[in-house]
């Protein structure tokens, strides 16, 4: 029995939805920290600021009158985007004024300019190709420019030879993610989907290389460090889960 092509891109992009829903939701047990504490303490919101842009983005790609064919694109990114903005809700509900005008601000500045970027793909560019074109190249330039947080995590490790702040399983579970949107972008090509994530699978692909080296050269107290402390590091590199989330949803 021959599989078509739809229908292998159609599995491979529900195994990716299912896969990048689990890491929408990965920041949970910080949040429910924030929620028990009733306080945000030294976590930051911009990681998840960073993430509602970038689904926005990749929610009017996936719009059938930018890209027709994006449908699996446009449902996960709304999914995430709801995730991402329950998890600023929260932040902003324990947060102090400094932090609450924060959330505030950056939201509106971001849905201001997403405001800009439809009205612009609307009324100059027509027909699917060219808005696809357009909002396709937004979103990989946001996704490229997101992208240089990890790598400094990786300097990190080179530096300090030791992978105290780059938890393996973030990074399998980002390389996993990566890698099953770059076979969805490949089965029927598409450029953006590739560049995102490709590139996604490439850094994250990096990280698990330096984590074999650097393994064995890691102090173990750093290993074995208490909940605390790995909420507190996953927290420092939710910034390379969530953007590589959306864009590997992309």
């Amino acid at each position: 029995m021959v599989i078509s092509a739809k229908t292998a891109r159609n599995v491979v992009g529900i195994i990716g939805n299912v896969i990048s829903f689990g890491m929408f939701a990965s920041p949970v047990p910080t949040f429910y920290r924030i929620v028990k504490n009733k306080a945000t303490e030294g976590f930051k919101p911009d990681p998840y600021l960073a993430t509602v842009l970038n689904c926005l983005l990749w929610v009017f790609y996936g719009m059938p009158f930018v890209h027709p064919d994006a449908l699996l694109v446009l449902t996960i990114n709304t999914i995430g985007l709801v995730i991402e903005l329950i998890y600023l809700a929260i932040f902003f509900t324990y947060s102090n004024t400094k932090g609450r005008k924060k959330v505030v601000y950056w939201l509106a500045g971001e849905f201001l300019f997403f405001a800009v970027v439809v009205l612009i793909a609307l009324l100059v560019f027509h027909g699917t190709k060219k808005m696809s074109l357009f909002v396709g190249v937004l979103c990989d330039i946001f996704n490229i420019i997101m992208y240089a947080s990890p790598l400094t995590i990786m300097k990190k490790v080179i530096k300090t030879k030791s992978v105290k702040y780059m938890p393996f399983y973030l990074s399998l579970a980002n390389f996993l993610n990566g890698s099953i949107w770059t076979a969805f972008a490949l089965i029927k090509f598409d450029i953006f989907v590739l560049v995102s994530n490709g590139l996604g699978m490439i850094s994250c692909a990096m990280q698990l290389i330096l984590y074999a080296i650097y393994y064995k050269s890691t102090p173990k107290d750093d290993n074995d460090c208490d909940g605390d402390n790995a909420i507190s590091r996953t927290n420092k590199v939710q910034l390379s889960t969530t953007t590589n989330a959306p864009s590997a949803t992309a």
